[in-house]
């Protein structure tokens, strides 16, 4: 008989999840995944194999199903696909975690009181972190559930880094720098300790580059500096987000152009970013493939951005020995990771033309003074690993 945890990363329209089931020596190995797509529209539950393989697939009819039976069901599955095994945890991706949550956090009343509170500081993203939260305490009650903040490794940042030039008031209010994606550079920081464990001691910069993007400096393993700032739109070109704007575009936008707050919400969240300036997709698949100059310029700007944020943060490491290429982009798309080693000449970045094709684990020559990797990143393995250490033996079977 085997334990196993549950993770959770929920969206405003899917809940995607991953079961790992726990060893005598609390190595985590991962079981299924899935999701629960089309939340609002159409729901269809899908759950995978590691390799892949279909296991079950659900769709529900009209009219659509509550929230809770959507949880519902994902929790009856998982339970019956463990067959005599026992889900001892929830691990949930919870966007931010504030000033004061620097670490995973069990689940109290009191948190989830916390994390309503900080709803202004994520109003697209922490609502529907924080609803299966508490749909799991409905269903469950007394299944052990673990908050896993996306800001929290950016916590040894130093003040500097996480400081706005506003009146200090507003810094007092929660309003400063901290950083997104700290799950998946926490894990890469692991792995460049694993495999290259000199660099690790080092200066980095991870480079997340999928739908949602970001670099964080590394410093000896410890966030010191990222591109995203106060909210996930600040920093890098995105697929729909516009990364950094100056604010007078906004005064602009809402003064000249009759734009309501909510509208620019929507413009700067949802219609810009590579979707904007291509004005054909946010997929960067489909813009490589595309001979429209407007598909050309979108990827010559996310590019040029990343380059010229790497720049910044090799200022703020003091110099740069290593660079990870991670997530959907940075991970599987050749073209883009040439493109910008192509502009960090300057730094000594060479590129190895064949292993970058193949993505190999080490992309960069032997003479280039910069270590150029790719290593996959592993959100859902993070939370997994963070919920059962914060759970602890007394919660798990003897």
């Amino acid at each position: 008989m085997t334990d196993a945890v549950l993770t959770l990363n929920a969206g405003s329209s899917s809940i995607k999840f991953s079961l790992f089931e726990i060893d005598e020596a609390d190595a985590l190995t991962l079981v299924s995944h899935g999701a629960v797509d089309g939340i609002g529209s159409s729901p269809h539950f899908a759950a995978q194999d590691p390799a892949g393989k279909v296991l079950t697939e659900h769709r529900w009819s009209e009219p659509e199903p509550e929230f809770q039976s959507l949880i519902d069901h994902v929790l009856d599955w998982v339970e019956a696909h463990l067959g005599r095994d026992r889900l001892v945890a929830v691990g949930h991706r919870v966007v931010h975690g504030g000033p004061d949550h620097d670490r995973p956090e069990r689940v109290t009343p009191e948190l989830l009181t916390a994390l309503d509170r900080l709803t202004p500081l994520a109003p697209l993203h922490e609502p529907h972190n924080v609803a299966p939260i508490r749909a799991i305490a409905e269903a469950r009650r007394d299944l052990p559930q673990v908050a896993c903040f996306d800001t929290a490794f950016h916590h040894s940042m130093p003040a500097v880094a996480t400081r706005l030039a506003l009146p200090r008031e507003y810094e007092a209010q929660g309003v400063r720098r901290y950083g997104f994606h700290g799950l998946s550079y926490e894990y890469i920081a692991g792995r460049v300790r694993e495999v290259a464990p000199t660099l690790a001691d080092g200066r980095v910069i991870a480079a997340h580059l999928g739908n949602g993007a970001s670099l964080c400096a590394l410093q000896q393993g410890r966030s010191i500096d990222t591109t995203m700032g106060f909210t996930a739109l600040d920093g890098l070109v995105m697929g729909t987000r516009c990364g950094s704007i100056d604010p007078g575009v906004v005064l602009y936008l809402e003064q000249e152009c009759g734009l309501m707050a909510a509208q620019v919400e929507d413009l700067l969240y949802r219609k810009s970013g590579l979707l904007g300036v291509s004005g054909i997709a946010s997929d960067m698949r489909t813009l490589l493939a595309s001979e429209d100059p407007h598909a050309r310029e979108a990827v010559e700007l996310f590019v040029f951005r990343i380059a010229r944020e790497i720049g910044a943060l090799t200022s703020s490491l003091g110099g740069l020995d290593g660079l990870v290429f991670t997530a959907g982009i940075g991970e599987h798309a050749p073209e883009i990771r040439a493109l910008v080693c192509a502009r960090l000449g300057w730094l000594g970045a060479v590129l190895d033309p064949d292993a970058n094709a193949r993505s190999a684990p080490v992309i960069s020559t032997p003479e280039s003074r910069i270590e150029v990797r790719v290593i996959p990143t592993d959100e859902e393995a993070m939370i997994a690993r963070h919920t059962l250490n914060a759970i602890g033996p007394r919660a798990r079977r003897p």
